[in-house]
């Protein structure tokens, strides 16, 4: 008399969900490259780390004695796993049974999946496929009415944005409300030439007169340069390391701190070709990854929004191990002008590491907003007012090296200037309410259209101005603290690491990332 016979049942019920939606919609599935739930699970999660939560939840038929005879799974699948030894939350979309729509999930899995990650301050990570269990037209038919558009659970998404790291990978097509947990995430990844990403597929745009493919709407290039998702790669593989890889950098929450990495190079290692990184003629542009990549602990770059925003680069990156968030000017892209685009970047960006105490270093050249009818047209000195903001409301610790141009109200915004910011320049820096180029001409118009020479004059003033506004005569004033010796650099912001290190303090910020 014991309880084998449940038990029996149980496991009976249980081979039922791992059948997911039948021979054939498995197939299909793996005709078009893609993995199923499952396997995406076993793919991501260290081996045997998953434990999942209502494996057997789904709609059951019985027979006329009230026997079981078939049970279709829910279409989400979620639980509690490991990733690289530290423990996760994992929740994912079935597309195998009905495309992952809302007909076919029980809603309360995916608000558990949100509240299991909140209350036990664990990262959670969305593989999504479909529409996430947002809506379908044939839930009208299935429910036998309408319902009142709703997002039974977003409460939760919100406090988790602002409480523990949130990573979405779209691995399909994602529509509605899946779209919407892909957009809601601190890091999101798609699969070139397998992903898209949109509000409403093509069958629904259409009616609107747009006859457009799955890429041409929402493919990777296209949502990349949008800012709506952080990354696209190659295989699903190459997305679950990058999941990975991402929390490698930050706490499990808002209540820890993000944990040091190997010590594995050398703290005062000198960059000696940093020297000639910058060209002395202003018109000649330079690579920043590579100083970047000189710097920080060789091969701890992980860069993030690569196509958005690109006047400026972000990512993290570490420093003797210590996890920092790295911001970057990039003159290759508008000559590192902050445009509207690149104020979201950086408003993002920032909230992101106040969120989970990573100190800030910039590497600063920016030559001030991107500016005429377009910049006007997109609202940059809107956005730019919102980085600006989103910086003053740091509390982390924060170190700006000042590689070449810091002008305007663009390159004010290269630290909180209402609290201490530990901050270097190089030889080659230039700063000023503008730049001299372009400004002679208006200042002095007068002097040059009285000059018998015109552009001796020019040139003269010039000369002049240049010597004045040396960065020497700057730190004669205490306008700059340091000017540093390039070379010299790694060393100068592995002391800053160690020494913010003591300072990070865990607990939430005076305000939530917004989604």
């Amino acid at each position: 008399m014991n309880w084998q016979t449940e038990l029996d049942e149980l496991r009976r019920r249980e081979s039922f969900a791992e059948e997911l939606g039948g021979p054939e919609r498995i197939k299909r599935q793996h005709d078009g490259g893609r993995y199923t739930i499952r396997e995406r699970i076993q793919l991501l999660a260290d081996s045997g780390t998953f434990h999942e939560t209502g494996k057997i939840a789904g709609l059951a038929e019985y027979d006329s004695n009230n026997d079981l005879t078939r049970l279709t799974p829910s279409n989400f699948v979620y639980g509690r796993a490991k990733l690289n030894g530290r423990p996760v939350v994992i929740g994912g979309d079935d597309f195998t049974v009905r495309g992952g729509s809302a007909d076919a999930t029980i809603k309360e899995k995916h608000n558990l999946c949100e509240q299991t990650a909140h209350a036990l301050r664990l990262p959670l990570v969305r593989l999504v496929e479909g529409s996430g269990g947002g809506g379908s037209v044939k839930t009208i038919e299935t429910t036998g009415r309408a319902n009142v558009p709703g997002v039974d659970g977003w409460e939760v998404v919100v406090q988790n944005m602002a409480t523990i790291p949130r990573v979405a990978l779209g691995l399909g097509s994602v529509a509605g409300l899946g779209a919407a947990h892909l957009a809601a995430s601190h890091y999101s990844v798609m699969v070139k030439n397998k992903s898209a990403l949109f509000v409403a597929g093509p069958p629904v745009v259409a009616r609107t007169g747009q006859e457009l493919s799955k890429n041409e709407l929402g493919g990777t290039d296209l949502q990349l340069k949008a800012g709506a998702i952080d990354h696209a790669v190659n295989t699903e593989e190459e997305a679950f390391e990058c999941a990975r890889k991402f929390l490698s950098y930050l706490p499990n929450s808002v209540y820890e701190l993000p944990p040091r990495g190997a010590l594995d190079d050398a703290p005062k290692r000198r960059v000696d070709w940093l020297i000639d990184a910058i060209p002395r003629n202003i018109r000649h542009v330079y690579k920043m990854r590579p100083i970047i990549e000189a710097v920080v602990d060789q091969g701890s770059f992980f860069e993030m929004g690569s196509k958005f925003g690109r006047s400026i680069i972000t990512g993290f990156a570490r420093l003797n191990g210590w996890p920092v968030a790295m911001m970057a000017s990039d003159p290759y892209s508008y000559g590192g002008c902050w445009t509207a685009y690149t104020c979201k970047k950086v408003t993002k960006f920032v909230d992101l590491a106040e969120t989970f105490h990573l100190p800030v270093v910039y590497l600063v050249d920016c030559p001030g907003f991107h500016i005429g009818l377009d910049a006007e047209q997109a609202g940059t000195i809107k956005e730019g007012v919102r980085a600006m903001s989103a910086m003053w409301q740091t509390t982390t610790p924060w170190c700006a090296v000042i590689l070449r141009n810091a002008f305007g109200v663009a390159g004010a915004a290269h630290r909180n200037g209402g609290r201490y910011c530990t901050r270097y320049a190089w030889p080659s820096g230039r700063w000023g309410s503008l730049p001299l180029e372009g400004g002679i001409e208006a200042a002095y118009r007068a002097d040059l259209d009285a000059a018998d020479d015109p552009q001796a004059k020019l040139e003269e003033i010039e000369e002049r101005l240049n010597k004045l506004r040396s960065p020497f005569r700057s730190a004669e004033s205490f306008l700059i603290e340091e000017i540093v010796d390039p070379r010299d650099t790694r060393a100068l912001l592995c002391d800053f690491a160690d020494t913010a290190a003591a300072l990070r303090e865990p607990g939430p910020r005076h305000f939530g990332m917004r989604p």
